[in-house]
């Protein structure tokens, strides 16, 4: 902010000083200004340096003379012009006074001669001015605005009058350094000693409460400037436009913007780029419009500013249009100008283009320029270009800014990523959140949790970003219970979840050890927070209810969406598949057919499940038909496993062996696991022992190679061949997964493994067993021993079905919860077709829904029916 101090009395230039003349009056201040705006007169410049000396003809003029000289150099930023005058008049023995200091300390501070300043603040003291009021202000205004806060408050301790000036350079120190608290104290305590804050005062607090996202404090102070009479004046409605803007309030920026009076290209600029930040680029680019309808005098940010419009609109044409204009006004070579089309140019994946342009910006590039190409090479997949870009870059000894870390720790390998990380160590940019939340994800994508926690605990102040990014972490490992403190966390330290943060942690509440009412839980704290219909929400959402078994909630959150991506449709898709309801899947499938909406390999992976699932294997090849020859599709691994999935479960082995002899690249464990587990239930023994070999190839510890395979030789009898594959695993020393089964009971999760007696209710689970053997033979169940792969006595087996894990967990869940609430149980194994016998057979004699989720899909039982049909 520029402090105009009283000096000596304006009047009318002379004709013999043809150089001096008055730029147009702006006001700037860091904490407020989008941009900086500055008046380039290159003839009016031009005419000055070649002027005589103005000196030469007037060496006894007094010091008053020489005081509006540098009131006017310092008003019009003609700065370099001031310290000259300055010199001229030590050198011609002028004695300075207070006015001569305050108008040379202003053009000091704006030239960041720092040096030049202390030398100023000495020569204050040592002369006696420094109590001089508009000494003392201008000294606190050259410090703060050069990054010496502690000085600057130093000096304002030791002012004993302090005036309005005085105080708003102080917040503007303050503001600066982003101390919004030091603001928001010092601000009352002007108040509270009687001094009255003017219009200068309250942009410079409301810039620091917009730089915070303070909307209330800040809503509060809108309400004062109306008291006080400010609000229409143009400083306070910028930073009133900046407030609103970023905190996502544009229409009240809106108001604020018709209401101020003489707008300038600052209040132009601060309302385009406010819209943009929102999201109302359509509204910005009318706004630009009537801007230049207006006549109002495009700056070199307006320009810089409109090229980002474009870059976001991608308007090639017109932001070629803009650059036209800008080289004709004079601001074609200004850095941000071309840098700004550069980026225009690599969003529109006008590679060629951006780098022609990155080629043009002077010899030395800045680290701006550098990081907007890196960037452009990200965003265009060209990873090991920005890679050699940003090399370039230090080969050039440009050094990086903490946007640049941030852009390329996304693209670096394992091994660079160490060296760059110690080099931010070095640079003291670990401490920057932007920084700090990069390598967070960087080392999050290689699953080092504990690295990321390391440079999580480094990062000063944690902003909303970097706890978000850590909770991904925990969200990424499945740890549903470090998720929930970390948040918990979260909200000890009073950091306000996002729309990121609440997505984060109900996708980590989608897991299968996640208690039910967790995510319930979140989706309340959403709705509280107005978060719970932003899309990034309510897709996980439908995802979390999806695979928690609730289906009927996800299906209501999905129509309550006012937009949806892909990710709600493919949710939707896969969730009903998984559910059992075919029809619906494939109804949501067709309803985005009919919306032409974009599908990819996820979408077909929910689609042809569907039909694996229903037995529509006709169906399931139309549709792998469509991905692969109408919309061009590259069918990934996981596609070409459904479809093995789909031939295999309808008994067609031959057609899925000739699928996976087809396939364009090495069938992979997944592919050959799902066809070793079809012939052991075809009882294919030749074909499975192929598959069991293949599968044992990919992954020789796997244990489910072995156990399809010792399934496969049981059920067909052959228990010598069965014994040896058991051997087999000894010898390997491959373990076979436990069995559990999980269910929730009063907000706690209990475990079961197969004739479980660990249970402080053992005798209680087992009697209500026996009781519901009884009711079960009078219904006419017949245990079914073929599911007991051991060369045991009948009854023997018999015993062991009764033992299963699960149905330990309904026992238990019968005992335990009331009637008429559903009892979910979560199994990790794939159910065995006697406990699902059994269990339609208890959901009419207990007259309960039970909702089982194994390895495979969910089972929703009821009346003595399954969702799945009795086909899984």
């Amino acid at each position: 902010m520029i402090i105009h101090m009283p000096c000596a009395k304006n009047h009318k230039p002379l004709s013999k000083f043809p150089c001096i003349f008055r730029f147009f009056d702006y006001f700037h201040s860091s904490s407020v200004v989008v941009g900086s705006e500055n008046y380039h007169g290159s003839s009016e410049i031009s005419r000055f340096k070649n002027a005589q000396n103005p000196f030469d003809e007037f060496r006894q003029r007094d010091v008053s003379y020489y005081n509006h000289l540098l009131f006017d150099f310092s008003r019009d930023g003609l700065n370099q012009k001031a310290l000259e005058t300055y010199a001229f008049m030590n050198r011609s023995g002028v004695l300075v006074d207070g006015s001569s200091l305050s108008c040379i300390l202003k053009a000091s501070t704006s030239l960041q001669d720092y040096a030049f300043g202390r030398q100023i603040h000495c020569h204050s003291v040592k002369n006696g001015f420094f109590k001089d009021v508009s000494v003392g202000t201008s000294l606190v205004d050259m410090h703060v605005k050069n990054g010496n806060l502690d000085d600057g408050k130093r000096v304002f301790d030791e002012i004993r009058v302090k005036n309005v000036v005085t105080w708003t350079s102080l917040l503007t120190g303050y503001a600066i350094k982003r101390m919004t608290r030091k603001v928001v104290e010092a601000f009352s305590l002007m108040k509270s000693e009687g001094v009255k804050p003017n219009s200068f005062t309250f942009a410079t607090v409301l810039g620091a409460l917009a730089d915070e996202g303070a909307v209330g404090v800040g809503a509060q102070l809108h309400g004062m400037t109306v008291k006080n009479g400010f609000d229409s004046s143009r400083e306070v409605g910028n930073a009133l436009v900046s407030l609103y803007s970023k905190s996502g309030m544009s229409r009240e920026a809106r108001y604020v913007f018709d209401g101020t009076d003489c707008r300038d290209a600052v209040s132009w600029n601060g309302m385009i780029a406010g819209l943009m930040m929102n999201g109302f680029d359509l509204d910005a680019f009318v706004l630009f419009y009537r801007m230049r309808v207006a006549g109002v005098e495009f700056t070199e940010t307006t320009f810089a500013t409109a090229l980002k419009l474009c870059s976001n609109l991608k308007e090639l044409g017109f932001a070629r249009q803009i650059h036209c204009q800008a080289v004709r006004r004079g601001f074609g070579s200004f850095d941000n100008v071309r840098t700004a089309l550069m980026v225009c140019y690599t969003k529109g994946h006008e590679m060629d283009d951006a780098m022609k342009m990155f080629s043009l910006i002077g010899t030395v590039q800045s680290v701006v320029s550098w990081t907007a190409i890196i960037g452009g090479c990200m965003k265009n997949g060209l990873t090991l270009e920005a890679t050699d870009m940003f090399l370039q870059m230090r080969r050039e000894a440009v050094r990086p800014n903490h946007y640049t870390y941030s852009t390329i720790l996304a693209a670096l390998p394992t091994n660079s990523l160490f060296q760059v990380h110690a080099e931010i160590i070095k640079t003291n940019y670990s401490n920057s959140p932007s920084v700090g939340t990069a390598l967070l994800n960087a080392y999050i994508k290689m699953s080092k949790t504990d690295d990321a926690g390391k440079v999580f605990r480094q990062i000063e102040e944690k902003d909303i970003v970097a706890w978000s990014a850590m909770l991904v972490a925990y969200a990424q490992q499945d740890d549903t219970e470090g998720a929930v403190k970390f948040y918990g966390q979260l909200a000890k330290e009073g950091a306000w979840p996002n729309e990121f943060t609440f997505s984060t942690i109900i996708n980590a509440c989608a897991t299968q050890s996640a208690a039910t009412d967790q995510g319930k839980q979140f989706h309340a704290s959403s709705i509280k927070s107005g978060y719970n219909n932003t899309l990034i929400v309510s897709s996980a959402l439908v995802t979390m209810y999806a695979k928690k078994g609730d289906i009927e909630s996800a299906n209501q959150v999905f129509k309550r969406q006012l937009e949806r991506d892909l990710v709600s449709w493919n949710s939707m898709i896969s969730g009903y598949a998984q559910h059992g309801y075919g029809e619906k899947a494939l109804g949501v499938f067709k309803e985005m057919q009919k919306r032409n909406l974009e599908m990819d390999d996820i979408t077909f992976v929910g689609v042809i499940s569907t039909c694996t699932h229903t037995g529509l294997v006709s169906e399931g090849e139309a549709y792998f038909d469509m991905m692969v020859n109408k919309l061009h599709l590259s069918p990934t691994m996981e596609i070409y496993s459904c479809m093995v999935d789909l031939y295999s479960r309808a008994g067609m082995l031959d057609k899925a062996m000739a699928l996976i002899t087809g396939m364009p690249f090495p069938a992979g464990a997944t592919v050959w696991r799902t066809l070793l587990a079809a012939c052991r239930v075809h009882r294919n023994i030749e074909m499975g022992k192929f598959a069991a070999e293949k599968l044992i190839s990919c992954k020789p510890y796997d244990s489910s190679a072995y156990v399809l395979l010792a399934n496969l030789y049981a059920a067909s009898g052959n228990w010598q061949d069965r014994s040896k594959v058991r051997k087999l695993m000894d010898d390997r020393k491959v373990r076979k997964e436990t069995g559990y089964s999980w269910i929730e009971v009063k907000k706690k999760t209990y475990a079961f493994m197969a004739s479980d007696v660990s249970h402080p209710l053992s005798d209680q689970i087992y009697r209500k067993l026996g009781e519901l053997g009884i009711r079960l033979r009078d219904a006419g169940y017949q245990p079914d021993t073929n599911y007991v792969l051991h060369d045991i006595e009948e009854e023997q087996k018999e015993s062991i079905l009764s033992r299963h894990s699960e149905r330990l967990a309904i026992a238990f869940g019968l005992i335990s919860l009331p009637h008429g609430v559903p009892i979910r149980i979560i199994k990790n194994l794939r159910v065995c077709g006697d406990c699902h016998t059994v269990f339609k057979l208890i959901s009419t004699i207990e007259v309960r829904e039970i909702i089982v989720r194994d390895s495979n899909r969910f089972h929703h039982f009821s009346k003595g029916l399954c969702s799945c049909g009795d086909y899984w």
